[in-house]
């Protein structure tokens, strides 16, 4: 992807762009460790050089050392003023899609909005700020305004748990952004006018199986035919 084209889809089925660690739905002495460990040291070296998810966890009440200690997130983010990355920025905003999908009873990323940029204000846990308040939004630190003003940034909020995504579920929000531009059309175009019956469904079938670039992995293939088929049995009831 470069930075002058809009090429490409990227669905976030799990977006930590700011977390508050949470073991709750965890189990054993080393996720307990690993817990205390980073509550208690989440910016030293020492943490940020062997826990890996300390490099995306970001406390609200404690931002200057985050600013300066966290190894990963901050930059993810294009969050430090001297160190914004703009090739970064311009790619990120080329993207022809920015699928954003929530949890709406996620009990491991703390607040659940930050799978949609939410989150809370520098210095407090509340009140949560919506995504279009944040300044990475204001200040389209990442290209996440431009994106959302071009009408590209698409937020899904679906039932159930942390990454509890049903199929059904996958293939409306996810699977229409993963095929060809043109398939989409012809595909949309045909939902609507469509009749029920074998002719309509074997017309989307061949669609989606024929949207595959050459080098689609054939596991992936098989993942779509598989979600394919869901739509078609949901369609005969």
């Amino acid at each position: 992807m470069n930075g002058t084209e809009g090429h490409g889809v990227l669905c976030t089925i799990q977006n930590q762009n700011a977390v508050i660690w949470t073991s709750t739905t965890k189990s054993g002495i080393f996720c307990i460790l690993a817990d205390a460990l980073m509550k208690s040291e989440i910016y030293s070296d020492y943490v940020q050089a062997h826990l890996a998810p300390s490099g995306y966890l970001k406390f609200p009440n404690d931002i200057p050392r985050y600013l300066e200690k966290c190894r990963f997130l901050p930059k993810l983010n294009n969050e430090i003023p001297e160190g914004r990355n703009t090739t970064y920025k311009e790619r990120f905003s080329s993207l022809q899609n920015l699928v954003l999908i929530m949890f709406e009873n996620d009990s491991v990323l703390i607040p659940k909005e930050t799978s949609w940029f939410g989150y809370y204000p520098d210095g407090a846990f509340k009140p949560i700020v919506p995504t279009k308040e944040t300044k990475l939004y204001t200040e389209d630190w990442i290209g996440l305004r431009t994106l959302d003003e071009a009408g590209r940034v698409h937020f899904v909020n679906v039932s159930g748990g942390h990454l509890g995504i049903s199929k059904s579920d996958l293939k409306k929000h996810v699977v229409p952004f993963l095929v060809d531009e043109a398939s989409v059309k012809k595909y949309s175009n045909a939902r609507v006018h469509r009749l029920r019956g074998t002719i309509t469904q074997n017309y989307h079938r061949k669609q989606v199986a024929g949207s595959f670039k050459d080098e689609t992995p054939s596991s992936v293939k098989d993942i779509f035919r598989e979600l394919d088929g869901l739509e078609e049995e949901n369609d005969s009831d």
